[in-house]
């Protein structure tokens, strides 16, 4: 099992406790003061119209900031809208069976010829346009994401599309329902150590390609969306990313996995034991939904009231609780754990299901964009999945 939990301080160095849990084993993870980060980072490709630049105003670019704000949000959605009832003409199943149990009445599927991408591009321009940076100021692009349009990733596609003159790096970062929480704390990695001042964090999923429309405990829950933040530079007085917590557990890979399918041309782990081989496929989504209900239950709690330790936080800091929307159940189950009232808890579920990476900026989308979410307050956020993967943030909505 590998875990991490930093906290960002602008004096002292600061050195993470063990868990209280005997099953979870720990590293220690430092953070030094930012006088002795190097100062500044020279950066350069060869990128048409290089040679134009002086080194001065490459070296000038690259300034570590002390702090990092997240200063826009953006998502978007397919149009095609399947409800409970619809799901009870192709399954047993019915509406009330469905939000008894989940919480979840409808969700978007990506039908036709639109793509993870498009999505993806759609909500980071509107989380550019909220934070009124040209595409051409955008340093970095994280596309967190389980289900790429091609699997080499899909993350430079969405730089393109965008428009990106200057060729920033775009990569993705496979963490499935975790993922979005992975991207936040490395672009605030990225920005307090590397000197990149503009960091696009986008949250994507399509796992309506990879569900079993026959099995009734799994196509119920899933739903396709993209979200996307904007994280900046700042100076540390305005600082939005106050400490996280992450962590990973092989063990439970069996619980929740989409894997290579098993025939005669490939054993089960995907090595080609007859050749030439036919082109591979992956499985549909296999989940132990009790197991990961557990799973979610004991471990969402734990690693939130760390993240807030090192922040120097305490639950009564915290305006609104933000978790991957994955079941209603689990949502109210943390926070009662944490003691949070549930009009502090943000909630989309019912309206999209499970977006995996897109879940936690959809719905920070909605909060900000109707005026629940307002500058200034803090949220704890939590992502939990596949992998087994799991990692929390507290952040401070600019």
């Amino acid at each position: 099992m590998a875990n991490a939990s930093w906290v960002f301080t602008p004096s002292v160095p600061h050195f993470n406790k063990p868990m209280i849990s005997p099953l979870i084993s720990t590293f220690r993870s430092r953070v030094y003061p930012h006088d002795r980060i190097l100062k500044r980072v020279l950066c350069s490709s060869a990128v048409h119209g290089a040679d134009k630049v002086s080194v001065s105003e490459l070296k000038a670019s690259r300034v570590v900031g002390k702090g990092c704000k997240l200063v826009g949000c953006g998502s978007a959605v397919p149009k095609l809208e399947v409800s409970n009832d619809d799901l009870s003409k192709i399954v047993d199943t019915s509406d009330e069976w469905i939000s008894v149990r989940t919480g979840i009445r409808n969700r978007r599927v990506i039908t036709g010829k639109i793509k993870m991408t498009g999505l993806a591009v759609e909500a980071a321009q509107k989380a550019l346009e909220m934070a009124e940076v040209d595409a051409d100021d955008v340093d970095l692009v994280l596309l967190c994401t389980s289900t790429p349009d091609d699997l080499f990733g899909s993350a430079p596609q969405i730089q393109a599309a965008l428009g990106c003159k200057g060729n920033p790096l775009a990569f993705d970062i496979t963490a499935a329902c975790s993922g979005f929480v992975l991207g936040l704390v490395s672009a605030s990695c990225y920005i307090r150590g590397g000197g990149f001042k503009n960091v696009l964090v986008i949250g994507a999923d399509a796992l309506s390609r990879y569900v079993d429309w026959t099995d009734r405990g799994t196509c119920i829950l899933f739903g396709d969306a993209a979200g996307a933040v904007l994280v900046q530079a700042c100076e540390s007085e305005d600082d939005g990313v106050f400490g996280f917590d992450l962590h990973s557990d092989g063990e439970g890979y069996r619980h929740l996995h989409t894997g290579i399918k098993a025939n005669e041309e490939f054993g089960t782990n995907g090595s080609v034991v007859d050749f030439p081989p036919k082109r591979s496929s992956y499985s549909s989504i296999q989940m132990n939904g009790k197991e990961v209900f557990r799973f979610a239950c004991r471990v969402v709690p734990q690693s939130i009231e760390i993240a807030l330790e090192n922040a120097g936080l305490t639950r009564s800091s915290i305006d609104w609780l933000l978790l991957h929307q994955a079941n209603q159940r689990i949502l109210d189950a943390v926070a009662t754990r944490l003691e949070i009232p549930a009009d502090r808890v943000i909630s989309n579920l019912a309206n999209y299901g499970n977006t995996s990476a897109a879940s936690i900026p959809l719905a920070l989308d909605e909060a900000v964009r109707s005026g629940k979410v307002k500058p200034g307050q803090t949220i704890a956020t939590s992502g939990f999945g596949a992998g087994l993967t799991w990692g929390s943030a507290i952040i401070r909505w600019n």
